[in-house]
C-alpha cells in the first residue's frame, strides 16, 4: 500500500506537537505551575526576548537575569530576603567562616532613621589607619547613600576582595569627609572575654558565625577556671548569624527545655531543646536596638526560662529565619523560610524583646553605663 508523503509528514508533525505539549504539561505539573503561572512565565520570557532583540544597546544576559531575580525578591517587601549575586554571596560565605576582606570597623544601625555609626575600630586595620573614629556616621559607600541599602547590604558593600578599594563618606561633629581605604584580611574572633571585679565573668558575642560555638566554649571554660561566680553576656550590636551556632551556645546556659521553635508556611514546627539541668551561674544579658535574630533567640530563651536578667534597651525585633539557597553560577538567595518563637511561644518579629532593666546608653562620656548597670544587677544576684 502506497503512503501519501504529505499525509505522513503531517502525521509526524501532529505527533511531534502532541508529544511536545504532553512533555510541557508534565514539566509544568511537576514544577507546580498552573494555567495562570504559565501565562506569567510566557510574559516573563517575552519581556526578556524583547529586550534581548530590540533594546537599542547590547545587553548582558547575566545582568538581565540578576536584575529579574533581584526584582522578584525585592517585591516580597521583606528586608531580610536578599538576592546574592556572585560578589555578595562570596562575601557572606567569608563572613560566616570567620575571616574576610574588609576595613576593620564594627557598625551600629539605627533602623528608625536608617543611620550607620562606627562603634569600634579594630587595631592595625585599614579603618584605624584612615583615622576612622568611634561615633563617625557612615553616610555613603562609593558615593551611594547608605539609606539606599539594608544593613546587610551595607556590610556586604564595605567588605570585598583583599586589595580592592572602597570609599566611605563620614560625618561627625567636625563636618563631613571622604576616605579611600584598601581592604585587608580581617580575621575576627566573634567572642571576647575577661574577668571583672568580684569574679564576674564578662563575655561578648559579636555575631554567630561558624566557629562561635567553639569560641564561646573556650571562653566560658577559661572564665570557670579563673573562679567565675556570675556571667554577663553582652549581645549589644550583635546582628545574629547562624541559628546552629546560637543553639550550640544556648545548650550551655539555657535550662532544660525548649530553646526556640521555628514554624514554616505550612505550619511545620521544629523545636530545638536544651538538656542542661540548670544554669551553673547567675546570668545577666546586655541587649540593645541592634541585637537581632540569633542574639534575640538566645536572649529570649534566657529571659523566658528566668535564667537571666536582661539589661539595656529593646532589641531589634527580627523574629524570622533565613536560609541560604544556592542558585548556581556562584549566586544564591537568602530567603525567609520560617518564623521563630521563644520558649513561652512569643513571636518578637517587629516588636523586639523588652529588657527587664531598661537603661539607655549614655553616649556623652567614656563610661559604659549599661555595663555598669549589668554589674550592679549581678552583684545583687550574688548577694542573695
Amino acid at each position: 500500500m502506497k503512503v501519501n508523503k504529505k499525509f505522513l509528514a503531517a502525521l509526524v508533525f501532529i505527533v511531534f506537537i502532541a508529544s511536545s505539549l504532553i512533555t510541557l504539561s508534565i514539566f509544568y505539573f511537576l514544577f507546580g505551575f498552573n494555567k495562570y503561572k504559565l501565562a506569567d512565565t510566557v510574559r516573563f520570557f517575552g519581556a526578556l526576548r524583547l529586550i534581548q532583540t530590540d533594546y537599542v544597546n547590547n545587553v548582558d544576559n547575566s545582568k538581565l537575569i540578576d536584575g529579574a531575580i533581584t526584582g522578584m525578591v525585592n517585591s516580597l517587601g521583606d528586608p531580610h530576603s536578599v538576592y546574592l549575586n556572585q560578589d555578595l554571596y562570596k562575601r557572606l560565605m567569608e563572613q560566616t567562616e570567620g575571616s574576610f576582606g574588609g576595613i576593620g570597623v564594627v557598625m551600629q544601625y539605627n533602623k528608625d532613621n536608617q543611620s550607620v555609626n562606627v562603634v569600634t575600630v579594630m587595631k592595625d586595620t585599614p579603618g584605624e589607619q584612615a583615622g576612622i573614629k568611634q561615633g563617625d556616621e557612615i553616610v555613603a559607600i562609593d558615593d551611594t547613600p547608605t539609606k539606599d541599602f539594608s544593613f546587610d547590604q551595607i556590610a556586604s558593600h564595605i567588605r570585598g576582595p583583599v586589595g580592592t578599594d572602597v570609599t566611605l563618606t563620614l560625618k561627625n561633629a567636625d563636618g563631613q569627609r571622604s576616605v579611600k581605604l584598601t581592604r585587608a584580611t580581617i580575621k575576627t574572633s566573634t567572642v571576647t572575654h575577661q574577668m571583672l571585679n568580684n569574679n564576674i565573668g564578662y563575655l561578648r558575642i559579636g555575631m554567630f558565625s561558624e566557629n562561635t560555638g567553639k569560641e564561646f566554649s573556650a571562653a566560658y571554660t577559661d572564665l570557670q577556671n579563673q573562679g567565675m561566680k556570675g556571667l554577663i553576656i553582652d549581645l549589644r550590636s550583635n546582628p545574629g548569624g547562624l541559628l546552629t551556632s546560637c543553639v550550640e551556645i544556648a545548650k550551655q546556659v539555657v535550662p532544660k527545655g525548649t530553646i526556640v521553635s521555628t514554624v514554616d508556611r505550612s505550619g511545620n514546627k521544629e523545636t530545638y531543646s536544651s538538656e542542661l539541668e540548670q544554669s551553673a551561674y547567675p546570668i545577666v544579658v546586655l541587649i540593645d536596638g541592634n541585637s537581632a535574630s540569633a542574639s534575640e533567640i538566645l536572649a529570649g530563651a534566657l529571659q523566658d526560662t528566668k535564667a537571666a536578667t536582661l539589661v539595656g534597651t529593646k532589641s531589634y525585633g527580627k523574629g524570622s529565619v533565613q536560609q541560604i539557597i544556592p542558585l548556581g553560577e556562584g549566586t544564591a538567595i537568602k530567603l525567609t523560610i520560617a518564623k521563630y518563637y521563644t520558649p513561652s511561644g512569643r513571636s518578637i518579629d517587629g516588636t523586639g524583646i523588652e529588657p527587664d532593666v531598661p537603661v539607655e546608653l549614655d553616649t556623652s562620656g567614656n563610661v559604659d553605663n549599661q555595663l555598669n548597670t549589668a554589674i550592679d544587677v549581678m552583684k545583687q544576684k550574688l548577694a542573695q
